[in-house]
């Protein structure tokens, strides 16, 4: 699991990294302004549709009935199913694409109802142009499962890179010589040529390693109905995620101007270390858990041994980001985004939400690997359920949090953003008691140690707290923003794995073991 999920890791890490220096570029040119808002609330939609039909969602049916016919060496039939798969994602993409981008004007109200006049008419236009680029991204999900089913995470994981230089490089190149609002559809058109760099640079090896992969729609094959059958109930439960945002997204639409734009910088921070360590590991464990043979009771086991290695893995890096969200957002948050337009009310602003944010963190993160779990099992239905009764709680809680629970203590409605993702937070911890008590019954106990979390939330606090202060009340603290990121964050680290070392903590202990080796000192 460690190499698959290492892999996984290095690939995120590096589209990450882009993804964070493309969004401080954006901010230099855009900041909280009307044209950033109407850039990211139309963003949303292609996003949530490409989740709803490419990554995660194709990956979590798809993956485990693929992934099983390699293990059991039926590579012509594997073919088959990638073909059809292919072939029907093709045409479903072309036909949304084409709706989509006539449809746009009666949709633009569900995601951005408190946007009027020009900012409403220059979101219209930017999710029109958007629609090609998702169907570029959909079709390079389908690559991803082909990849990760084969076990060649990097190329897959690691492919957004050229998604976020293309997007760099149009914003650097005409940032300076157009106004906010054309730049705004310059970056669009920069966002569907990278989608298509995207894609196509998947394609040669996903068609080499599929082998004997070509148009087909032979519906009536077993293997095929199987995927199709578990498409639907994973749209929804995989999809969680994006249904919960895209809620978030149309209540702050409703909220003074920013609130949008502070929401998806918070987001991009946010979705670092769910991307890095609860998606690396349970992109890694699901073909991996797919792949289980045996009697019943040795599947079961196998399962519960995996997940419980895998939550432990999530923690030891999910817990110290909670941390390091609460006690150094602003710095964090000043290094990455404050630039040009974004000055340092903005910084604070973005790190009150992030705040919000890390309500729901561990639940969300740790919650992915128990929903692969049940998809290893060819069970849709169960994390289906509770999916649900995330998004009706994602809405209830964020209704409260963002309009009326701010105007009852007396604080003024800007402070109605941080509530929506603290609420969206507790709404992830309900689903994640459900999904971890459903488990538990189909596989036997499954539980993140209570000795475990305790000194990991120790030493993580302990050391967050000492790079905080030598920060913000030292002499660092009159240095650059980013010269305090940097030694805010060397400081943290070294403190967190070396009190991880010493408390032995498993997963600091043989990390550093491994980095000894590594250099020759053990």
């Amino acid at each position: 699991m460690k190499n698959h999920a290492l892999l996984v890791g290095i690939g995120i890490f590096l589209s990450r990294i882009a993804g964070l220096v493309r969004e401080r570029v954006f901010a230099h040119f855009f900041g909280n302004s009307d044209a950033g808002d109407a850039f990211k609330a139309a963003l949303k939609i292609p996003n949530f549709l490409q989740n709803l039909f490419g990554e995660g969602v194709l990956s979590a049916s798809f993956i485990p009935v693929y992934a099983e016919l390699l293990a059991k060496k039926h590579d012509e039939e594997a073919a088959k199913v990638a073909s059809v798969i292919g072939s029907l994602l093709f045409v479903m993409t072309s036909l949304l694409v084409l709706g989509g981008v006539f449809a746009t004007p009666f949709m633009i109200g569900l995601i951005a109802p408190g946007f009027a006049d020009e900012k409403r008419a220059l979101t219209i236009k930017i999710v029109q142009i958007l629609f090609p680029g998702t169907g570029f991204l959909v079709m390079s999900a389908w690559c991803l499962g082909i990849l990760n089913s084969h076990r060649k995470f990097f190329l897959s994981y690691v492919a957004p890179v050229i998604w976020n230089l293309t997007i760099i490089a149009v914003l650097v190149t005409w940032g300076s010589r157009q106004i906010q609002f054309d730049l705004a559809l310059t970056v669009s058109w920069g966002l569907v040529a990278g989608s298509f760099l995207q894609f196509i640079i998947q394609v040669p090896l996903s068609l080499r390693l599929g082998k004997k992969i070509y148009p087909s729609f032979d519906l009536k094959n077993k293997s095929v109905f199987t995927v199709t059958k578990n498409f639907f109930p994973v749209v929804v439960s995989r999809g969680v995620v994006q249904v919960s945002a895209y809620i978030d997204n149309m209540l702050a639409s409703l909220l003074p101007t920013g609130a949008v734009s502070s929401l998806a910088y918070a987001q991009t921070l946010y979705l670092l270390p769910v991307s890095l360590f609860g998606m690396s590991v349970s992109a890694a464990e699901l073909p991996l858990m797919s792949q289980a043979t045996g009697s019943d009771e040795e599947v079961r086991h196998y399962l519960r041994d995996r997940l419980n290695r895998g939550l432990q893995q999530i923690a030891f890096f999910i817990i110290p980001s909670v941390v390091a969200f609460l006690l150094l957002g602003d710095v964090l948050v000043g290094a990455i985004f404050q630039t040009g337009q974004f000055d340092a009310n903005n910084t604070k602003t973005v790190w009150f939400v992030l705040m919000g944010s890390t309500v729901g963190l561990l639940a969300s993160t740790l919650g992915r690997l128990y929903s692969s779990t049940f998809y290893s099992l060819k069970d849709t239905r169960t994390p289906l359920k509770f999916a649900l009764i995330r998004v009706a709680a994602t809405t209830i809680l964020g209704i409260a949090f963002a309009f009326y629970i701010p105007k009852m203590i007396g604080l003024e409605a800007s402070w109605g953003t941080p509530g929506l993702t603290a609420s969206a937070g507790i709404a992830g911890w309900i689903e994640f008691y459900f999904l971890r008590q459903a488990l538990n019954k189909k596989i036997g106990a499954t539980s993140l140690p209570l000795r475990f979390q305790l000194k990991v939330w120790l030493i993580a606090i302990l050391s967050g707290g000492l790079a905080s202060a030598l920060v913000h009340f030292g002499s660092a603290s009159t240095l650059h923003v980013i010269v305090r990121a940097g030694i805010a964050v060397s400081v943290y680290g070294l403190l967190y794995f070396s009190l991880g070392y010493f408390a032995k903590v498993e997963q600091a202990h043989s990390l550093i073991k491994k980095i000894g080796r590594r250099l020759g000192l053990t």
